[in-house]
């Protein structure tokens, strides 16, 4: 287990937010690798607006219709640091114990959204340097975080996604090599988290296998064991 209390969530979403305003000026109309059909416009509304939608959340405790498609009023960096403070600010106020709707295998808590809106920064900060041909490293234990996330919160409820189920006949075994932390995935309607011999094991820093799991990129974790049921299981969507 990689989750952090939910206070100590602030920090890394300040600093991933302030990177991804500073990353989010010019060249707006460069397509965004692996968000299909976004240009660089799109991804900074969609994260600005994600965090409006998810500030209120925080805010009211209820679900909230999603307007990820508001244009902003002003300077497009301003706006998208206006979004970011707007959330920093709401998740400072608010009590991680208050009940609040959530989705995925999650308590049904504000703490939830501590951990997912850094984590929804943290994919859209590379894919925002995906734009313009580069990259950014994260911190592994942010990364192993959102792997994490993946496998113990998005994978239990992939059929609310409307997926194909990720096939796994037998065990297998996760692993980054630069946080020290490793996951057992059990088969099951879905996948799930458990203990169980496996037939494979899958090795990456935590960064690459985050991308992985998120479909971002062609990554080669070094795999030993079963190859074909490792691979099988990685190829499918995990994600909303």
């Amino acid at each position: 287990m990689t989750a952090l209390p939910p206070i100590d969530y602030l920090p890394h979403l300040r600093a991933l937010t302030e990177a991804f305003a500073a990353e989010s000026a010019g060249h707006l109309d460069n397509p965004v690798p692996y968000c299909a059909g976004w240009t660089k416009r799109d991804l900074v509304l969609h994260l600005g607006n994600v965090h409006r939608w998810a500030a209120g959340i925080v805010r009211t405790g209820e679900l909230s219709s999603q307007e990820f498609e508001a244009e902003p009023t002003g300077e497009l960096t301003s706006w998208y640091s206006e979004s970011a403070a707007e959330l920093l600010d709401a998740l400072a106020a608010a009590d991680p114990a208050g009940p609040c709707w959530v989705f995925g295998a999650a308590s049904k808590t504000k703490a939830f959204w501590f951990r997912r809106q850094v984590q929804e920064t943290a994919v859209h900060l590379v894919d925002l340097f995906g734009a313009r041909g580069t990259t950014t490293r994260l911190d592994p234990a942010i990364a192993a975080d959102g792997v994490d996330e993946v496998l113990g919160t998005m994978l239990p409820r992939v059929s609310r996604w409307r997926l194909p189920m990720p096939p796994l006949p037998a065990p297998i075994t996760v692993r980054t090599t630069d946080s020290g932390h490793s996951w057992t995935v059990v088969p099951g309607e879905p996948p799930v988290l458990g203990e169980g011999e496996p037939v494979a094991t899958v090795a990456a820093p935590a960064q690459d296998l985050l991308l992985l799991l998120w479909n971002r990129g062609e990554w080669t974790p070094e795999i030993t064991g079963d190859e074909a049921v490792a691979k099988a299981f990685l190829a499918a969507r995990m994600t909303p």
